[in-house]
């Protein structure tokens, strides 16, 4: 990996480097795109392709896991060869062919017609993209700040407000223009927000000031064949859409990927840990794995969101705002916008209760993001049974993806945090990429999950999908007690732990 190059000039805004702001925008717009596209795509699937509803949520999990594989190839791939700036523009690229294949709209719809390729091509050259881009833009915001400077968690904090900004941008926008209008409207939105994205990442290169660069001894010119080393990796690339667009049409094969996959990393982590680490690095990996088996439980709840949760909101929900009926992929922005307004409070909560004592273990956090994701599902079921067989109140949905974002700010910052904590230097790689392919895992478990709901089909009654997601609620919140008890009694606070 390049290291950060100091900025000879000093140019700042708001007190950090001017490029900040063009990464700002380039996530901004990125996440618009991603975050629109996904409000609308389990809709997408069964009306206009005609799955059914199993298959689409197995469609979606799928899509969505792969989604989280992505980045750790296109991160390695950056970091041997093309450095990450290289990384993110070709990543943008391929982001902006996806969104404009969807918007294209190819065939009559129907899950067997001629257009069906075109479609699983699109998914392709996103997931594809967002390998090469979403892990490489947040490794530029670090090294826009040398070691040690005290700017840097709050410019990341800056980052993250992009991030939701343009998550909950994209699913008002393009959700709302796709479900009103036509798919080829939102789809088309969220391809033009990926566009002016990319457009923005390119004229602020001269601001990056060679952030991003190829490592050293890349010989990106070097020839092989006729082809640089370079364009190689570009090749790499597509022959990656070409295999990613075979692979998402059998979806069970991705979730046995998933889980062979899983096994072996799992495995190879704890032989490391048992065989060759001291007795305090072992153990902090084998609290690591404690969490990240945690996580893929949360993400596995969470995730029902943009699928079986989203179909609820359409079918069973009084979608009407001020008198206006809204379509269901906008309150997918629910999540964005609480980020934004409750993420800084977390952030200043916890460093206030440190200070006095009182900041709950990191277990405890992962426990009581558990019990709020059990809460927000059991307001929803508490709604609906209060309803008596009519619409659920809007009311609901907006206190259960409240709880949802309080719980997914209680787990994620730490699991992130502990992931860098307590991996030793050698595995420090290692790990942060098992705590992501544990998310992949979670995103694809949320699509089994979501089938075995059922009961959300059009024309049946909600008594299926309402057990499902109490049967959720219940095991989110209890395990998350059980998860919390063992946190709060500081079994994990010896010294030496992770604090």
């Amino acid at each position: 990996m390049s290291t950060a190059i100091p900025d000879a000039e000093g140019r700042t805004f708001l007190g950090h480097p001017v490029g900040l702001f063009v990464l700002f925008f380039t996530e901004m717009w990125e996440r618009f795109s991603y975050y629109g596209m996904r409000a609308l795509l389990i809709f997408y699937l069964i009306w206009h392709w005609g799955f059914s509803e199993d298959n689409a949520y197995i469609v979606y999990g799928s899509y969505t896991a792969l989604v989280f594989v992505a980045p750790a190839v296109g991160g390695y791939l950056a970091d041997r060869y093309v450095g990450a700036s290289k990384a993110v523009a070709y990543g943008g690229t391929l982001l902006a062919c996806g969104h404009i294949l969807l918007a294209i709209e190819g065939g009559e719809g129907g899950a067997g017609g001629a257009g069906i390729g075109w479609f699983w091509a699109a998914l392709a050259f996103i997931i594809v993209g967002t390998g090469f881009l979403k892990a490489n833009i947040s490794v530029l915001v670090g090294e826009l700040y040398a070691q040690g400077d005290a700017r840097r968690e709050p410019g990341f904090t800056i980052f993250y407000v992009g991030i939701n900004s343009g998550a909950a941008l994209g699913a008002i926008v393009a959700g709302y223009l796709g479900q009103t209008i036509g798919w080829r409207w939102g789809f088309g939105a969220a391809g033009l927000a990926m566009i002016a994205g990319l457009g923005v990442f390119l004229w602020g290169q001269r601001l990056m000031r060679g952030r991003g660069a190829p490592p050293e001894g890349a010989r990106l010119a070097e020839r092989r064949f006729g082809i640089s080393r370079e364009y190689w990796v570009y090749i790499a690339g597509l022959a990656g859409v070409a295999g990613v667009w075979w692979l998402i049409q059998y979806q069970q094969l991705v979730g046995l990927s998933l889980g062979i996959g899983g096994v072996i990393v799992v495995g190879y982590i704890l032989f490391t840990a048992v065989v060759r680490l001291p007795a305090q690095e072992r153990n902090g990996i084998f609290f690591a794995l404690v969490l990240i088996l945690l996580s893929i439980l949360f993400w596995a709840f969470f995730e029902q969101a943009g699928s079986s949760l989203n179909l609820y909101t359409e079918r069973h929900v009084d979608r009407r705002l001020f008198g206006v009926e809204m379509p269901a992929s906008v309150f997918q922005s629910l999540t964005a916008i609480n980020i934004v307004i409750f993420g800084p409070v977390l952030a200043w909560l916890w460093p206030r209760l440190s200070r006095v004592g009182r900041e709950p273990s990191p277990l405890a956090k992962f426990g009581i993001g558990l019990i709020l994701l059990g809460a927000g599902f059991l307001v929803l079921v508490a709604g609906a049974e209060a309803a008596g067989g009519g619409a659920t109140p809007l009311i609901f949905i907006v206190l259960l993806y409240l709880c949802h974002t309080l719980g997914e700010l209680c787990l994620s910052p730490t699991g992130l945090a502990a992931m860098t904590r307590l991996a030793p230097a050698q595995m420090a790689g290692l790990l942060m990429g098992t705590w992501f392919f544990a998310s992949a895992a979670g995103n694809f478990t949320a699509g089994l999950i979501a089938r075995a709901s059922g009961g959300g089909a059009a024309g049946g009654g909600a008594e299926q999908v309402i057990a499902t997601f109490a049967t959720v609620g219940w095991t989110a919140a209890l395990t998350g007690a059980v998860v919390t008890v063992f946190g709060w009694r500081a079994l994990w606070r010896r010294p030496g732990a992770l604090r």
